[in-house]
């Protein structure tokens, strides 16, 4: 039972989950400190809590902030890093989840960048409205109205002080005789001039006398200064400063050592308007030698507060993005792992992954589905697997030749046995066209498929390589799925059925040649002898040659019929071979000898070798079909001396033991006619002669003998080393000890043999 892998994806620290974890935790805390300290700041620089915005405490906020934003830029950094290195390892969905940061930074920055732009704009447009020439001259003409109205109650003031003091100087005697009056005058030019007091001071400025005029608080001394100036002479006059109240003080010439020291009140709301135009005036030229300070401040809190929006909202994106193609990373890994051949992948699915996670069941349900598929192919492909072993073995057992057609007459199976029989190799077979490989059985297959009959069976004649053989040729036709015919295509050879029913059809007209014809020739032969006996001296001397001759002809005639029916009988009598052990050796030179006492003309080569040819062998036999092959040589050789320039015949025997094969390879090499090209196992067969008086039982009756030792005749061209390759060679392969069985002695040619 197969384990069904979930996929988790791993980094180097831990499990995904994990990382997520570190990657977060860190992320959040300082977007939510740096979101708090953007904000602390900016309530600092408005003022708004018991911090003053001092230099010191603006350069720390700045530095607090910039910590925040580089912890944000490294974790960014960090993170970003990775995607990168995931993208260039060909990590799944590494590509995917760049484009998603990508995008959110993208509609993160690009409205914050859009509103900074703007702010900017707006807040340098704001402070040059605020500072412009328009402004500084209303504030500078609301100080200077508020001092003109001041100046003008003082210059009033100086004007009665004046006033006032001439007349004091007109009644100097009332000062010197009644002081009293004097006091009263005092306080009734005080009033009717709408003064507060009135005094008469002297150098050190103490009071000689004052106007009887209640006030509510005590009237503030003279300043010294002012005293000062004016006993050098000049009227001066006393401003408000903190109060509402302005003064004059100036000298009486003609009391001696005498200041006049007046106080008038000012309305005390145009005091403080004035105060307030004062301390505005001076907020605002503080404002204004601070300008440019005030600019960089707020710029600095702006850009760090747009920074870490920034920076917050790209972490955000990456979160967001990791949290969107986790999901898709883990289909991607499961489908490469399917694409891979392992099926036994699981995709998590989690509920917060939404569609993708509904994707995922679908795609574990699929990959499922496609698990059970394939153990049931496979199941079924081991079944067609052992069915295919089981054809094959069946075809590469078979002797007939199987071959697969399609409807299109293609090539598409062979067997070893159709590898043999057509001369070639299955890779060339497969693909190839009927027509073109076998047009005789295409002809077969033509007219197999004209009929109504599921299987059709013929017998033709195929010439491969010179050779012609007898087929008998099978078609089945089967239909397959999509209504197309295929054929299967059944070549037996019989060619050696057909040559033993003919060799066996011919031993019986053998038998009945020799026995319907050796009976008379043996009267006739003694009827002629004893005619010539008899009647020889009634013949005259004139018709007595012809006699002779006519008697003569009889006996020699029978004689040779005689001889043709032993042979007859011969063949039709083959017996079985008395095996002994022989050396095949001495069989070939007894062979040899035979002939070449009668063939002068021809050279014999004899190469057996010097190790005994120990075999089983019926040296009788063998002896026979040696002579007969031998003979065979020399009249092949004897029919062509004096062609082409061969006035010397030759004649090579060898023998070899082939080790391998536990068998005896016997090479007979001349240099006479040769064989025929077409059709040449037909020599082979009884009755077929290339001579003009042979029987055509020789080579048969060979043919019979080693196939009888359990051994095999082979037909051959002579090898091109031997006199330029003119001549034949004929093999005979004998096996050293007890043949196989002559079913299997007796298989097809091979090599232009038979």
């Amino acid at each position: 039972m197969r384990m069904l892998t979930p996929l988790v994806e791993d980094e180097a620290g831990g499990s995904a989950q994990d990382r997520r974890a570190r990657f977060a935790i860190p992320g959040l805390g300082l977007a939510a400190g740096a979101l708090i300290c953007a904000v602390l700041t900016l309530f600092v620089l408005l003022g708004l809590t018991p911090l003053a915005p001092t230099r010191p405490v603006v350069i720390a906020s700045a530095g607090l902030n910039s910590l925040f934003i580089i912890g944000l830029i490294f974790l960014i950094v960090r993170e970003i890093g990775r995607l990168w290195k995931a993208r260039l390892k060909g990590r799944a969905a590494a590509r995917l989840h760049v484009r998603i940061v990508a995008l959110f930074s993208i509609v993160a920055i690009t409205p914050a960048i859009l509103v900074a732009i703007f702010a900017s704009i707006f807040l340098n447009v704001g402070l040059d409205r605020w500072f412009s020439i328009r402004t500084q001259s209303i504030v500078n003409n609301s100080m200077n109205v508020a001092q003109a109205y001041v100046m003008e109650n003082a210059a009033y003031l100086q004007g009665q002080t004046l006033s006032m003091a001439n007349d004091l100087e007109r009644n100097r005697v009332l000062f010197s005789l009644d002081r009293n009056g004097f006091v009263e005058l005092l306080t009734r030019q005080a009033r009717g001039r709408g003064m507060l007091g009135a005094f008469l001071l002297r150098d050190d400025g103490s009071v000689m006398v004052q106007a009887n005029i209640k006030t509510e608080s005590p009237l503030p001394p003279v300043p010294k200064d002012a005293l000062a100036s004016s006993v050098a002479g000049q009227p001066t006059l006393i401003p408000p400063g903190g109060t509402n109240l302005v003064g004059a003080i100036l000298q009486l010439k003609d009391i001696t050592g005498a200041h006049l020291y007046t106080i008038r009140a000012v309305d005390p709301k145009v005091m403080r308007a004035m105060r307030e135009v004062e301390d505005n005036s001076a907020e605002y030229k503080s404002m204004e030698a601070n300008r440019t300070s005030l600019q960089v401040a707020f710029a600095v809190v702006y850009l760090g507060f747009a920074l870490i929006v920034l920076l917050a909202a790209i972490w955000t994106a990456i979160a967001i993005a990791d949290r969107i193609v986790r999901p898709i990373r883990l289909l991607i890994s499961a489908a490469d792992s399917v694409a891979s051949g392992n099926l036994n992948v699981v995709v998590p699915v989690r509920a917060a992954d939404g569609d993708v996670g509904s994707l995922s069941r679908t795609f574990n349900k699929m990959i499922s589905e496609i698990r059970t598929q394939r153990d049931e192919i496979l199941e079924a492909k081991d079944e067609v697997d052992d069915r295919r072993r089981f054809i094959e073995a069946v075809l590469s057992g078979v002797t007939a030749a199987v071959i697969g057609v399609e409807e299109d007459r293609r090539i598409t199976i062979v067997n070893p046995s159709a590898e043999i029989l057509l001369g070639r190799k299955a890779e060339d077979l497969i693909g190839s066209r009927l027509p073109d490989i076998a047009p005789e059985v295409d002809a077969v297959l033509t007219e197999a498929a004209l009929r109504a009959r599921a299987d059709y069976r013929k017998q033709i004649d195929l010439i491969r390589s010179g050779k012609e053989r007898t087929l008998s040729v099978q078609v089945t036709r089967e239909e397959a799925h999509d209504k197309s015919d295929s054929y299967v295509i059944t070549l037996d050879d019989i060619t050696d059925l057909v040559i033993a029913q003919r060799s066996t059809a011919w031993s019986d007209v053998a038998r009945r040649i020799a026995h319907e014809i050796k009976n008379p020739l043996t009267p006739i032969q003694l009827s002629a002898e004893r005619i010539k006996r008899r009647f020889g001296k009634l013949v005259s001397e004139e018709d007595r040659p012809v006699f002779d001759q006519c008697t003569d002809t009889i006996v020699r005639q029978v004689g040779d019929i005689g001889r043709m029916v032993d042979e007859f009988s011969a063949f039709a009598r083959m017996p079985k071979p008395t095996k002994q052990e022989s050396d095949l050796r001495e069989i070939l030179r007894d062979s040899v000898f035979l002939r070449e006492v009668g063939a002068s003309q021809i050279d014999f080569i004899q190469q057996f070798g010097d190790t005994p040819q120990l075999g089983l062998f019926d040296g009788r036999m063998l002896g026979q079909a040696f002579g007969n092959l031998i003979k065979n040589a020399v009249e092949s050789i004897e029919s062509v001396l004096g062609e082409d320039g061969r006035d010397k015949g030759k004649v090579l025997v060898r023998s070899s033991f082939d080790a391998e094969h536990d068998l005896y390879t016997v090479d007979i090499i001349d240099n006479g006619r040769g064989l025929p090209v077409e059709n040449r196992h037909r020599i082979l067969e009884p009755y077929m002669t290339m001579r003009e008086k042979g029987t055509g039982l020789g080579l048969a009756i060979v043919k019979k003998i080693i196939e009888e030792h359990g051994g095999q005749l082979e037909l051959h061209d002579a090898p091109p080393e031997f006199d330029h390759g003119r001549g034949a060679m004929i093999r005979v392969l004998l096996p050293r000890r007890e043949a196989a069985g002559t079913e299997e002695a007796r298989h097809k040619e091979v090599a232009d043999g038979v």
